[in-house]
C-alpha cells in the first residue's frame, strides 16, 4: 500500500481510493491516515467526522471497518487558514538544516496564539524567522510539533515542511522520542531515582491545573534522578515517557517535591537572604518562575533516518539559583 503525497490540487475536490485484497489495517481512519502519509491522524479523524468520507454513498466513522474491494470516495478540506502576524522576537537558534529547526525556547512566551494572546508568542517569532514552516495541518500553528509551558525554557523541534512534522509527530506517538529535564525543587527525594507512575487528568475543581487522578487520569510515567542534593533543595533530571500536560510539574509535587517558584502546584519562590540565613529583607527573588528546563531530546531525523541529540544550555536563572545553592547550601 503506497502513500499518496498531498497536493495543492488534492484539496477540495472528490477523490476516490479503492480498497485492495491485500488491506493490513481495516479501520478506515488508521488506512487513510497509512495512505496519506503527510497528514495527521487527527486532521483526517476530523475529516471524516466532518462528513467529507464516504463508502457505498453513506458518511461513516473513523472506526469504520474497512472490506476489500470497497471504494473510499473523500474530499480533503484545505488546511484552515489564519493571519500571522510575523514579529521580530528573538531566537536562540541552536541547529538549523532544510527540513528542521532546533530552538531554545526562552522563559515567559507562549508557544501560539490562542484566544487573548495573539501577538508575541513563538509562532509571531517563527513567521518572521522563516518562510519555509510546516502548514499546522489544520489548526495553523506552523512549523510546531510540540508545546512547552509558557515558563519552561529550553529545546523545541520546529517543522519546515509538512513532511517533517508528519514525521517527528509519529515518533511523539510511538514514544521514539526522548527527552531530559532538569528541574530546581524543594526538599530531596528519599529515593536518588526512581519512576513517578501516577495517572493524570483535569483537576477535578481547577480546570487550568491537572492532578493525579487514579480511577480517570491517563497513564503517565516519569523517570528521576537527583543530580546534586542541597540542604532543603535538589537538582534533579526528568524523563518523562509519557506527555501529559504538566506532568512533570504535577508529578513532582505529588511526591511532595514541588519545583521552585511553580506556585500552581506548591512551588516557592526563594531569596538571597533565606539560603544566606539571614534577616528577612525586601529583595527580588533568585528566579521568578518555575525552575524547569527542556535540556536535551533524541529523536530519528526525517531525512537521515539517523539517530540525533539536541540540547540546549540552563538558563542563566537557573544557573543562578544553583551558584548560590552550591555557595550556601552545599551538604559537602
Amino acid at each position: 500500500m503506497d502513500a499518496i503525497e498531498p497536493e495543492e490540487s488534492m484539496y477540495d475536490r472528490p477523490l476516490s481510493i479503492k480498497v485492495g485484497n491485500c488491506i493490513k489495517e481495516r479501520r478506515i481512519d488508521k488506512y487513510l491516515h497509512g495512505r496519506f502519509s503527510n497528514f495527521s491522524r487527527r486532521f483526517l479523524q476530523n475529516t471524516i467526522k466532518g462528513g467529507h468520507v464516504c463508502v457505498g454513498g453513506q458518511s461513516v466513522k473513523p472506526s469504520y471497518q474497512l472490506t476489500a474491494g470497497e471504494t473510499i470516495d473523500l474530499t480533503l478540506p484545505s488546511p484552515q487558514k489564519k493571519e500571522i502576524l510575523p514579529e521580530d522576537i528573538p531566537l536562540d537558534v541552536v541547529y538549523e538544516d532544510e527540513d528542521l529547526i532546533l530552538i531554545n525556547k526562552q522563559a515567559n512566551i507562549i508557544v501560539h496564539p490562542a484566544r487573548g494572546n495573539k501577538h508575541g508568542t513563538l509562532v509571531n517569532a517563527l513567521v518572521h524567522y522563516s518562510d519555509a514552516l510546516s502548514s499546522g495541518l489544520g489548526e495553523f500553528r506552523p512549523g510546531i510539533v510540540h508545546r512547552l509551558d509558557r515558563n519552561t525554557t529550553g529545546i523545541m523541534i520546529v517543522a519546515k515542511n509538512d513532511e517533517t512534522q508528519w514525521k517527528i509527530a509519529k515518533q511523539f506517538e510511538n514514544r521514539e522520542i526522548t527527552k531530559e529535564y532538569l528541574a530546581i525543587v524543594h526538599g530531596t527525594p528519599e529515593l536518588t531515582a526512581d519512576c513517578i507512575n501516577a495517572p493524570l487528568g483535569v483537576h477535578p475543581r481547577f480546570r487550568e491545573k491537572y492532578a493525579v487522578r487514579p480511577e480517570k487520569g491517563k497513564k503517565s510515567l516519569t523517570f528521576y534522578e537527583v543530580l546534586e542534593a542541597f540542604t532543603g533543595y535538589s537538582l534533579v533530571k526528568c524523563a518523562p515517557k509519557t506527555g501529559r500536560t504538566h506532568q512533570i510539574r504535577v508529578h513532582l509535587s505529588h511526591i511532595k517535591h514541588p519545583i521552585v517558584a511553580d506556585d500552581m502546584y506548591g512551588g516557592k519562590l526563594v531569596y538571597p537572604w533565606q539560603l544566606e540565613n539571614g534577616e528577612a529583607q525586601v529583595q527580588d527573588p533568585l528566579l521568578a518562575r518555575c525552575a524547569l528546563h527542556a535540556w536535551n531530546i533524541t529523536f530519528r531525523h526525517p531525512k537521515s533516518e539517523e539517530m540525533v541529540r539536541f540540547e540546549a544550555p540552563m538558563p542563566e536563572d537557573m544557573v543562578g539559583l544553583l551558584d548560590m545553592l552550591r555557595s550556601h547550601r552545599s551538604k559537602q
